[in-house]
């Protein structure tokens, strides 16, 4: 007998999570309690509540949470602040979505005094270990059950043999074999993994797609836009104050439109594989191009450099799921810290998947001096002459050993 007599279950209302559910009551014998977090995935989540009264749970054990602002608010604009991308290219919009889903699972696990939570994260990719580590950072005696690390639904066969046999509803395209790709989605991104991206030789069709339209068929004009900057964060669009959310969901609009955001990627996974993924990004792809273009005229030099020297480190700890480490909450401190200073406004063009800037400026925070930068007569602002001894001293170490060379 099961020593666990509750236990929150991560559930989207698919097939996979719909089978965990039964699972879990088959065999561990416990009462459950799901959760599904609405973080701008653009699917009804209604359909989760009525599929989980279905099998018995309880509703006041249903838990379908609006969790959009908080998910821009608190995880998507600290990362942003520090111009996260990870192995060059990735905007991480998988993994920042998991620590908010791990928060809000123990809060859950709290509230309803549940021994346990589960996840149908599988035991090849990252996500066991970003909610598991979130879990144990938050809670550190929680039990924690993958079912795909403990059952033998290994193949698809068995999984759907399974919910047949337990009336779990299966729709027609995991009848046929399923959608072609697995896919993961929220206000940040959508993600496309599995089946023809498994070749990477392999070009990603273009019926995968479905935030963003090919470059070749966006628009052939140009569409200008004006972002406002406070603190490192985007508080206006084109002149209209909006919540983190509401400004996200419009950038994802309006870069969509104009075929931005598109990535496909071979990338390190934590557990040691190299995996194939492609993934649309297009309100991100847009923040981080013109919150690089703000901090360009408000950031000293040499904090700027600091910050791309620890950036990649950044990243990983958020890829691999440290995000509620104290090294990352520890580097969030510097990282809020330098964004004091950066306000003003940035103006960019969209352009056939190109995300151009043509325009930046602050009020109060700018350290570009036109005086100083002038190539025109600089009135004496600055003298060219002290060029000289600076060339000269930053060569010394370089003209000794020169000198040296040249004695042997």
């Amino acid at each position: 007998m099961s020593d666990i007599k509750k236990a929150v279950l991560a559930y989207s209302g698919g097939l996979d999570t719909s089978v965990i559910l039964k699972w879990l009551q088959d065999t561990y014998q416990c009462e459950v309690v799901t959760f599904t977090a609405d973080l701008g995935q653009g699917e009804e989540l209604e359909p989760a509540r009525q599929k989980a009264l279905k099998f018995g749970i309880k509703p006041e054990n249903i838990f379908i949470d609006d969790l959009r602002e908080e998910f821009v608010r608190d995880f998507v604009f600290p990362m942003f602040r520090a111009n996260t991308v990870y192995e060059g290219e990735y905007l991480l919009g998988t993994s920042i979505a998991r620590p908010l889903i791990a928060k809000r699972l123990i809060d859950i696990t709290n509230q309803t005094g549940a021994d346990a939570i589960s996840h149908g994260a599988t035991g090849k990719g990252n996500d066991q270990v970003r909610f598991e580590l979130g879990a144990y950072a938050l809670k550190p005696g929680i039990k924690i059950i993958a079912p795909w690390r403990e059952w033998d639904l290994l193949s698809r066969e068995k999984l759907m043999a399974y919910a047949e046999k337990n009336g779990i509803p299966v729709d027609m395209k995991h009848k046929q074999g399923g959608s072609p790709y697995s896919m993961d989605a929220n206000l940040l991104h959508i993600s496309y993994e599995g089946r023809h991206l498994e070749d990477p030789a392999a070009e990603a069709e273009e019926s995968m797609w479905r935030w963003t339209v090919s470059p070749e068929n966006a628009p052939d004009k140009a569409e200008y836009l004006e972002l406002e900057f406070a603190n490192g964060d985007i508080v206006a669009l084109n002149g209209s104050k909006l919540s983190p959310a509401q400004i996200l969901t419009k950038l994802n609009e309006l870069g969509g439109k104009h075929g931005i955001g598109r990535l496909d990627l071979v990338e390190n996974r934590y557990v040691g594989m190299k995996s194939r993924g492609c993934y649309e990004t297009p309100g991100g792809t847009i923040m981080l191009k013109a919150h690089r273009a703000i901090e360009s005229i408000t950031l000293d030099r040499e904090v700027a450099h600091l910050k791309d020297d620890l950036m990649p480190r950044y990243a990983s700890m958020i890829y691999n799921g440290y995000w509620w480490s104290p090294e990352r909450r520890a580097l969030q401190v510097l990282i809020d810290h330098t964004q004091s200073c950066v306000n003003g406004w940035v103006r960019v063009k969209l352009y056939k998947g190109n995300v151009v800037v043509v325009g930046r400026d602050s009020k109060t925070d700018s350290l570009f001096d036109s005086s100083i930068a002038t190539f025109e007569d600089d009135k004496g602002a600055y003298d060219q002459k002290d060029a000289a001894g600076f060339i000269k001293l930053n060569a010394l170490r370089m003209r000794i050993a020169a000198n040296l060379k040249n004695r042997k």
